[in-house]
């Protein structure tokens, strides 16, 4: 079977103060393995300073898969972008996701 054509996205979530004090490496695996499971790849986030916003980047198929990877892993979602361009400082532009 063939993999799914990956697209980029941008995460917003919030959180409950202290809820991403317990977020530790073991914890991050269940999310990768779960998120494997719908062909979702956590790429990174960004979180605020008192870490009750993230802004997190991940590859998907598509909005759906990343709707219910989250919801299998007990994860809120406030909104979703699908974010095909990256704009570079320095160089082209690119559109590659």
């Amino acid at each position: 079977t063939q993999a799914p054509a990956m697209h980029r996205y941008l995460i917003k979530r919030t959180f409950a103060p202290e809820a991403l004090a317990g977020l530790d490496q073991a914890t991050k695996n269940k999310v990768n393995a779960t998120n494997a499971k719908y062909h979702v790849k956590w790429v990174s986030s960004y979180a605020t300073a008192d870490k009750t916003m993230t802004f997190c980047v991940y590859e998907a198929p598509n909005e759906l898969a990343i709707r219910d990877a989250a919801k299998a892993n007990g994860l809120p979602i406030d909104q979703i972008f699908q974010v095909p361009v990256t704009l570079m400082p320095n160089s082209q532009d690119v559109v590659s996701h």
